[in-house]
């Protein structure tokens, strides 16, 4: 394996650019797919080169489980400084699924519990909840999605606005906004390097949300209006957990936009720019990110059973 075994530890960081370029030039759509794959293409490959550099690692601990041959010399010669990345692997996969684990349980627990306690509102896809704290959020649950709304926040937006806020919630819900997010969340934790990318989703799927609350009402001024507006009274969803789902994002820049024409819908970049260059770069690197953890794997597979009596 030599050092490749490390190449997807790090390559992460050739999608640095293009989580930045991505969100000023691409359609949100767009940029929201292609950050969340690389993410999450990029974060398998890096725990599985994880996960095989502490495999030689444990086998060098006294009393593991692993056959004791996998310890043999011919083995820990597939990874550079076997003694040093193999012990410490041990810790950081540890902490990377612990890590998962816990965002994983609390994101179920939280969608759980609220879901329990609207249960006994009337209506369906919307529940108005009389709060004088003023927030709004999507709460995904297949047949039971639902948009969350106080009464504090209808209050201060006019008819139109309000059908604005609605048409985002919605539009959260209709491209199951929350996957994208909780995909990139958990990529983030797998490896540092993918939280650009991270940020970068939170700020792409907000906008996602505005371009087709904007093509809802038929109105740009009057999503940004109620989108600043929003953002003035609002003190964030009463959950935090739930934040991630509904964050308003850089406000100025959402309203920026809003205020300009509508993005142009392309599948990929042109090539000879900046973004489009980005966007290459990333692609190579999720390749050779998946090259090299394949690589690494097959390689590891037929040292250790090369190695294993039988």
């Amino acid at each position: 394996m030599g050092v490749f075994v490390f190449l997807p530890l790090v390559l992460p960081l050739t999608a640095w650019p293009i989580a930045r370029l991505a969100e000023q030039h691409l359609h949100p759509r767009t940029a929201t797919r292609l950050l969340t794959a690389v993410a999450a293409v990029m974060a398998l490959c890096s725990t599985v080169c994880l996960a095989l550099v502490m495999v030689v690692g444990t086998a060098q601990l006294p009393g593991n489980p692993l056959p004791d041959a996998w310890s043999d010399p011919e083995v820990r010669a597939a990874v550079p400084y076997d003694e040093v990345v193999g012990k410490a692997a041990i810790p950081a996969l540890c902490a990377v699924v612990a890590a998962s684990a816990r965002t994983l349980w609390r994101h179920g627990r939280v969608r759980r519990r609220v879901h329990r306690a609207l249960a006994g509102l009337p209506g369906i896809g919307v529940a108005v909840l009389p709060d004088e704290v003023p927030y709004a959020y999507a709460l995904p649950g297949g047949r039971r999605d639902r948009v969350v709304v106080s009464t504090a926040l209808l209050d201060c937006l006019e008819a139109g606005e309000r059908r604005a806020l609605f048409a985002h919630e919605r539009a959260h819900l209709a491209a199951r906004h929350h996957r994208y997010l909780l995909a990139v969340r958990l990529a983030a934790l797998a490896n540092p390097f993918l939280r650009p990318l991270r940020t970068a989703v939170s700020y792409t799927a907000e906008r996602w949300a505005d371009e087709a609350a904007a093509r809802a009402v038929g109105d740009r001024r009057a999503v940004a209006t109620a989108i600043g507006k929003a953002a003035l009274v609002s003190r964030g969803t009463p959950v935090a957990t739930l934040a991630g789902l509904a964050a308003p994002g850089p406000v100025p820049r959402r309203v920026a936009a809003l205020l300009r024409p509508a993005p142009a819908v392309r599948t990929w970049p042109p090539v000879f720019t900046s973004v489009g260059l980005a966007a290459w770069a990333a692609a190579a690197g999720t390749a050779v990110s998946a090259m090299s953890s394949a690589n690494a794997a097959v390689t590891m597979f037929l040292i250790l059973r090369a190695a294993t009596p039988f």
